[in-house]
């Protein structure tokens, strides 16, 4: 019985190309990381250093991976990239995003709103807590 199950299970599971996919997620999170260098050049070009330039690029990352996950084009382009879009800090915005934007239809203020906030409680307060942490390693060090 077991041993039919698992020809079921290897029959029916799909086949992955590990070239493929592993060549699809190196060129589309280098895509994603070149285009944040772009976004940190046209910053600094603009008279910021390199910290302040650095903060308005993760900044406008994160809007993207928002932007392009609200706009249903995210989902697209991790489904053809895997982790390649996972990686860059666009994928942390479209995990925030993703599972808010699931109760639309609840409404943006109840569904959304609501469910947004839920989600990003832990994230929050996990980044809360290791920033403390790494303070106190920092003042100490």
């Amino acid at each position: 019985m077991k041993k039919e199950y698992e020809q079921l299970v290897e029959k029916v599971s799909p086949k992955s190309n590990t070239v493929r996919d592993c060549s699809r997620a190196f060129w589309v999170g280098g895509l994603i990381c070149t285009i944040g260098e772009l976004i940190t050049n046209i910053i600094k070009s603009f008279g910021y250093n390199q910290d302040e330039a650095s903060m308005l690029t993760t900044i406008t990352l994160v809007f993207l991976g928002i932007l392009l996950t609200g706009l249903d084009i995210y989902d697209s382009i991790g489904k053809y990239a895997g982790a390649g879009s996972i990686v860059p800090i666009t994928g942390f915005a479209n995990s925030m995003v993703s599972p808010a934007i699931e109760f639309k239809k609840e409404g943006y203020v109840f569904g959304v709103g609501a469910r947004m906030f839920t989600i990003a409680g832990p994230v929050i307060v996990y980044g809360v807590i290791a920033s403390v942490i790494v303070g106190i390693i920092h003042y100490f060090i």
